[in-house]
Parts: C-alpha cells; sequence; structure tokens
C-alpha cells in the first residue's frame, strides 16, 4: 500500500468505528474506560521499558531538556495517566445533553442535543501520556481518534494505545477495534496525506511547538483547533501582596518551566520596583532563572546579579516562548500599560494579576484578551484536570469553537431533533 492508501484505510476505519460507538450506552464506555486504567496500571512495568528506549534515542538526538522532560514517564506520570482514565470514566456522559429546548406555536418540539464530532486526529509531540488521555477523552465523547505522535515517541505510543485497545475490548466486546488508532508509520507525509482525508476526518487537533502547529495548520484540509504559543505572564501590581507576588511568580515560571502554560514574562509596576524587584530576583534566581530584563529593570538588578544570569532584554524576547527556566522581567506604569503589553506580545493563553484591589483586577480580567485569566493565582492551573474536565484533549486560543482546556464537552457538536405530529410548511 501506498502511504495515502495507508491513510485512507485508517481514516476509512475510523469512520466506521465511530458510527458504531454511537450504539454504546454510557455504563459501557466506562467499563472500558476503567479497564483501560487498570491495564496501564497493570502494565507500567513494560510502559517504562519502551519509554526508556524512546528517551535513550532521544538523547542521542540531542533532544532539549523540555523535550526529554516531556516525554519521560515516571511512576507519578503513568499513575496520572490511569487516574485520568479513571476521572473521565466518572464525569457526566457529554453526549445525548439537551442543550436548548423549545416548542413552536404550531407544535413542533425542538431540541439541540449534543452529539459525538466524529473522527478526530490528534498529532503531538513528546509527551506519550497524551495518548491515554487524548484517546479516553474522545472515547467518553463518542468520537474515533486517530493518534499522531512524534517518532521520538514511538516506543511509548505504541505500547500504550495497545494496551487501551486489548484492555476495552477484553471488558466489552462491543467495543470498534478501529476506535483508537496509532498512525503506525513516522514519515512526516503522512500528515497532509490524512488531513486531506475531508470525507472521514472531522477535525484535527495538534500539541506541540509552534513549529509544529503551524506546519499542521497550513497542510490541513480539515478544521483545525490550535494554540501557536505559550507567552504567559504575571503582572505585578503596586497594591499585590509582596509574599503572594513572589510565589505567584516563582510557582507561574518554575513548578514545570517547558509547558505552555508558565510564563514567560514578568511585568511589575514601576511604583513598587524599589521594593519588589529585589525580593522577585532573588527568589527567580534561587530556582535558576535566567532573567532577561528592559533597560531599567536591567539597571536596578545589575547590582544584586553577583554573577547569577542577568541579561539585557531583546525587542524579539517579548515575543518568544522559552519553555526554560529563563524569564522575562519588564516594568510598567500600572495596570494599563501591563494590559497593553500583555495584548501586543502575549498569545492570548494563560495570564495573571496579583493585586489587593479589586477594581484594578476586574479591569485586567476584563480587558486582558487571553482564554485564561487569573487573579491572585499562579497561570500553571490552565489545564483540564485541574479545572474538573477530567484529563484534556488540548488547549485552544482560538475564538471560534472551543477556548481554553479542551475536555468532554468541547468535544461534541449538536443537531436539532424536532418532534411533531404532521406538520406542515
Amino acid at each position: 500500500m501506498t502511504l495515502t492508501e495507508q491513510m485512507t484505510e485508517l481514516a476509512r476505519q475510523a469512520k466506521a468505528a465511530a458510527h458504531a460507538l454511537t450504539r454504546l450506552t454510557t455504563e459501557q464506555k466506562n467499563r472500558c474506560l476503567r479497564a483501560m486504567a487498570d491495564a496501564i496500571e497493570q502494565r507500567a512495568a513494560e510502559v517504562q521499558r519502551q519509554n526508556a528506549l524512546d528517551l535513550e534515542a532521544g538523547e542521542k538526538a540531542g533532544l532539549s531538556k523540555a523535550m526529554l522532560d516531556r516525554l519521560r514517564l515516571t511512576d507519578a506520570r503513568i499513575a496520572g495517566m490511569a487516574k485520568g482514565l479513571r476521572e473521565v470514566a466518572d464525569l457526566p456522559d457529554p453526549v445525548g445533553r439537551v442543550l436548548d429546548e423549545r416548542t413552536r406555536p404550531n407544535g413542533l418540539r425542538l431540541r439541540k442535543v449534543a452529539t459525538p464530532i466524529g473522527v478526530i486526529v490528534i498529532i503531538y509531540e513528546s509527551r506519550p501520556n497524551v495518548t491515554a488521555d487524548a484517546a479516553g477523552l474522545c472515547f467518553k465523547s463518542g468520537n474515533a481518534t486517530i493518534l499522531r505522535g512524534g517518532k521520538e515517541a514511538i516506543h511509548s505510543n505504541r505500547v500504550i494505545a495497545e494496551t487501551l485497545v486489548s484492555a476495552a475490548n477484553a471488558a466489552v466486546p462491543e467495543f470498534p477495534d478501529h476506535a483508537i488508532q496509532l498512525v503506525p508509520v513516522t514519515d512526516r507525509a503522512a500528515i497532509p496525506a490524512l488531513l486531506a482525508l475531508t470525507d472521514y476526518v472531522d477535525l484535527c487537533m495538534p500539541r506541540g511547538g509552534e513549529g509544529l502547529i503551524r506546519a499542521v495548520t497550513e497542510c490541513s484540509k480539515v478544521p483545525v483547533i490550535k494554540h501557536y504559543k505559550g507567552i504567559c505572564s504575571v503582572y505585578v501590581d503596586r497594591e499585590a501582596d509582596p509574599e503572594m507576588a513572589v510565589k505567584v511568580s516563582v510557582n507561574s515560571k518554575c513548578q514545570r518551566p517547558g509547558v505552555c502554560n508558565a510564563i514567560e514574562t514578568l511585568y511589575v509596576d514601576r511604583a513598587v520596583a524599589d521594593r519588589l524587584l529585589p525580593e522577585l530576583a532573588e527568589a527567580l534566581w534561587k530556582e535558576g532563572v535566567e532573567l532577561r530584563a528592559d533597560a531599567e529593570a536591567h539597571q536596578r538588578l545589575a547590582p544584586l546579579a553577583n554573577g547569577r544570569p542577568l541579561k539585557p532584554a531583546t525587542e524579539e524576547d517579548w515575543n518568544t516562548e522559552y519553555l526554560d527556566l529563563i524569564l522575562n522581567v519588564r516594568l510598567v506604569d500600572g495596570v494599563g500599560e501591563a494590559i497593553e503589553k500583555i495584548n501586543r506580545h502575549g498569545s492570548h493563553h494563560s495570564d495573571a494579576i496579583v493585586t489587593a484591589n479589586e477594581q484594578t483586577a476586574r479591569r485586567f480580567l476584563n480587558e486582558v484578551d487571553s482564554a485564561a485569566v487569573y487573579w491572585n493565582a499562579s497561570t500553571r492551573f490552565t489545564d483540564g484536570g485541574e479545572f474538573g474536565m477530567g484529563a484534556e484533549i488540548g488547549i485552544s486560543t482560538d475564538k471560534i469553537g472551543a477556548r481554553g482546556p479542551m475536555g468532554l464537552e468541547e468535544l461534541t457538536s449538536y443537531k436539532w431533533v424536532v418532534t411533531g405530529t404532521g406538520q406542515l410548511r
């Protein structure tokens, strides 16, 4: 078979599976998900053996620390996959929800009912735990999924996908074999071939770096839900509690720097720079963060650096997603300038303000044009699990359709169900 024929067969099988999924009950879907979770835990040693092969190859290929961190399946991350599957099983079934209901003067009864989208292609880099997260969410919402992980995680992804399918088959014989499929080849040409199949594929969701997402968006002939970058920020206001400002800033950057909801820029109100900037810098340096400061902030911090990493920020830095322990620092004249800079240089993902002034906070929350905005909390909470949605399938910064973390409800469409008694127009 040619590559195009392979992808067409994969998509055709997924379309048939999507139809078969409509016949599964909520109880059957939940039984499958819990069996998948049990199987992931039971095969943890095998999953880590396959993951070790990927890590070894990744190190030889020169993958960055951030990419290797995303690739690594620790005991905690494997437990997290199982926990996520069980959480999805415990969530209400999004399919069949009545979103709107009305009766017309002629007696027609109309209901707007949530339905599966159909066939969803997930394209992602490094993170093999996405295999379980995406498959579980798509399955619970009645969608067939085609998973296309990066070549750096091929061994990990294969064993996880095989584990999920075999567990579901054993738990529910009616489970359609092709409801969860992994693209079996690492050839990059598979992506445009798959995303040209508009008769079979309904939606694509890329997860990864900006290069991957732009490449997918440019080649796809099916709709794409995406976010290009995670240039997130914290603004420390003149009325911020100093201890809270330090804790929120450090957590937003350092808790896990290689992810899209970690901040890349810290804005500090010029009115409190003398008092708060040294304390913020000391806390960040203690965590090994390299600071890239604007001219004024650099001038204030240089006498304190004592050999610790401090550089002048370039214009390019304000638009850069580092995914590393590097942080821009900029002084601003109050919340108005902070909002203007965030909307200009940010990626509309996640941004936070630290302040005790509710009016200032409300202005920030209203005017910052991002998928998630925070008042006195870390940006690291932009996550489906943290939002109570179960494992997420991704984060969208689009404005049409889903925005922010995408869980079960965001993986459904709807149709109008009309009941009459013989009405004619």
